[in-house]
């Protein structure tokens, strides 16, 4: 009894303890967090860490999500709590410089108006129903706003890069300055086979709206210092000074998007400086050299799969050309932010870029062609009169070849000596960002969209996603190296597999007697068919004896079909539920159990010892 007395006083004060920690604990450690999630969902990473310890003045983010009106969306509900969780970990990492407000915005509420005044866009749940806010907005002290108008549930990844890029924008609301370097009139030029003046392309046109352009002349001896990211297209014949400048703004931290080609079907023959020149490619040989990639010399991308059709002229059937590719989204790295989400992308007679062994630099591919893929010479395409040929005479080699790139890491200068005059420059970097990219031609407005003249104004009608890609890597180098160093992240669903496999076989079994019984009933319908065209027709609405076995005997198999098809979706669920049940008893039952007797060895073995 005493014993008993003593072991009740016990589990009495263990008890207590731990309400008196549970109590501390909610006063004292409001702010601690454990992510014990497997692709550390909820910590933000190092490079919005840095972005964050560099914020100089206070940011205000407004959190709107309808969680009245979203309380029956689980899939939204869950997101939306990591969303909140992931939020809160960039105010308390701020230090007191960020102030997140977490807004329900309910129906003709002043919150609501807010929400529509930060430009958020409302998602109705049904025809004149309810809607659903679920997005940031941001404001700094100079009242600068960025929004992210919803938060996509299939872009979970890059969440924190989204909502990082909000804040970099926020705390630093200048618009970045893209210097342009081209040998091609990307700005409008002039014709010489028709005389005429030149518009600029569209690509310019939609880069001119979110960028500050810096044009560059072709023997700049030195990039400025406000050019965030360096725009080099199809760097044809450049002086050695000008590749000493590229190389040296690399060197220096500077981010570089390079369009190389090794036959560019827009070149007119003439290289930087204005000469004529009858080769159409354009390399960067040796800095490429230096960075760990090279772009295949004299070698142009052939692809079965993904052939483009093309013109032959007027009465000619078009002929698919296998340097002509429309590159789909499985050609496109989804898990960069530079072609996530972009669903083709279009390119004509491109390059094949390769990492070159030993190098220290990563070379992570952004755009690829499919397995049925070979190099072919570039000079085939001076005089190629017939595609098909080259469709004819593929074979494939069974590797996926790179045509864009991501360059980054540790580099040496291309000019370890120097230039004539400046022998002072840098000499290494611990880190470059480069976006090398073996096509030119993708830039063309020809390539991806449609230009129409409405009352002088030219409205672009893209078909395909070139314009998308150059805007998305720019914007993404035009980051610090902080931002680009926040890549996707892990996504927060985690599916029951089992539970799938065994949905997976049930179904595969549904179909297959779905179509048997598809199969038999179409076979009865032929057979009544036939009877009827040499029945009477004067007796056409009667069956005959044979008619009504027929049919008595397809009522039959329906039925037992249809029984087979309960019994295939009976034991479905009773695999989930037995799954079910064990998962429950694992839960409720044996893990405590463990506990249980855990203690008790715990608590036998201490008074073993104190005896």
């Amino acid at each position: 009894m005493k014993r008993l007395m003593y072991s009740g006083a016990g589990l009495l004060l263990i008890a207590l303890a731990f309400l008196a920690f549970n109590m501390l604990a909610g006063l004292t450690l409001t702010n601690a967090r454990i992510d014990l999630t497997e692709q550390k969902l909820y910590t933000i990473s190092d490079g919005t860490k840095r972005i964050l310890g560099e914020l100089d003045e206070p940011i205000n983010l407004y959190f709107f999500y309808s969680d009245k009106t979203a309380k029956d969306l689980v899939v939204l509900r869950n997101y939306a709590k990591r969303v909140e969780e992931m939020l809160k970990a960039y105010e308390q990492a701020a230090d007191g410089k960020i102030k997140l407000h977490i807004v329900d915005p309910e129906p003709f509420s002043e919150e609501e108006d807010k929400a529509a005044e930060f430009g958020l866009q409302a998602i109705p749940l049904q025809q004149g129903g309810d809607q659903v806010y679920f997005g940031l907005a941001g404001t700094n002290s100079v009242d600068d706003t960025q929004v992210i108008p919803f938060f996509p549930l299939d872009q979970e990844e890059f969440l924190e890069y989204e909502v990082s890029r909000l804040v970099q924008s926020l705390a630093k609301p200048e618009r970045p300055v893209v210097g342009v370097l081209s040998g091609l009139q990307l700005n409008g030029g002039f014709d010489m086979m028709s005389r005429q003046p030149t518009p600029p392309w569209m690509v310019m046109e939609e880069i001119r709206q979110l960028f500050q352009i810096e044009s560059l002349k072709a023997d700049v001896d030195q990039i400025p210092e406000k050019v965030s990211v360096l725009l080099l297209v199809h760097p044809k014949g450049l002086p050695e000074q000008t590749q000493y400048a590229i190389d040296q703004f690399v060197m220096r931290g500077g981010k570089l998007m390079v369009f190389v080609d090794p036959w560019s079907e827009t070149d007119r023959g003439m290289d930087m400086s204005g000469a004529m020149a009858g080769d159409k490619s354009s390399e960067l040989n040796s800095l490429f050299k230096a960075w760990g990639l090279q772009m295949l010399p004299g070698k142009v991308l052939g692809d079965g799969a993904n052939a483009m059709s093309v013109s032959m002229g007027e009465g000619k059937r078009p002929a698919r050309h296998a340097a002509w590719l429309n590159l789909p989204r499985t050609s496109l790295d989804q898990g960069d932010v530079s072609t996530a989400g972009l669903e083709n992308i279009t390119v004509a007679t491109a390059g094949i870029l390769q990492p070159l062994e030993g190098a220290k630099t990563q070379f992570v591919p952004l755009i690829q062609s499919s397995e049925y893929s070979m190099p072919l010479d570039a000079q085939r395409f001076a005089m190629l009169e017939d595609p098909e040929a080259l469709i004819r005479e593929l074979e494939p080699t069974g590797e996926r070849y790179t045509v864009a790139a991501r360059i980054s890491g540790p580099a040496q200068t291309a000019f370890p000596n120097g230039i004539e005059g400046r022998k002072d420059g840098l000499k290494s970097a611990s880190n470059i960002n480069v976006i090398a990219v073996a096509d030119t031609d993708l830039l063309s407005d020809r390539m991806w969209v449609q230009v129409q003249d409405f009352f002088g104004q030219r409205v672009p009608q893209p078909w395909a996603d070139n314009a998308g890609f150059t805007i998305n890597s720019l914007d993404n180098l035009a980051g610090s190296d902080a931002l680009i160093s926040v890549r996707s992240r892990g996504r927060f669903s985690r599916p029951f597999e089992v539970v799938e496999a065994l949905q997976r076989d049930a179904e595969v079994k549904f179909r297959e007697q779905e179509q048997v019984l598809q199969q038999r009933l179409t076979d009865t319908e032929q057979k009544l068919a036939s009877l009827q065209q040499s029945q009477d027709p004067a007796k056409a609405l009667e069956l005959t004896p044979e008619q009504q076995a027929t049919l008595q005997q397809f009522v039959q198999e329906k039925l037992r079909i249809r029984k087979e098809l309960r019994e295939v979706r009976f034991q479905l669920n009773a695999s989930i539920e037995e799954l079910g049940r064990t998962l429950k008893f694992i839960n409720i039952a044996l893990v405590p159990l463990l506990l249980t007797l855990g203690v008790l060895v715990l608590w036998f073995w201490r008074r073993r010892r104190e005896a």
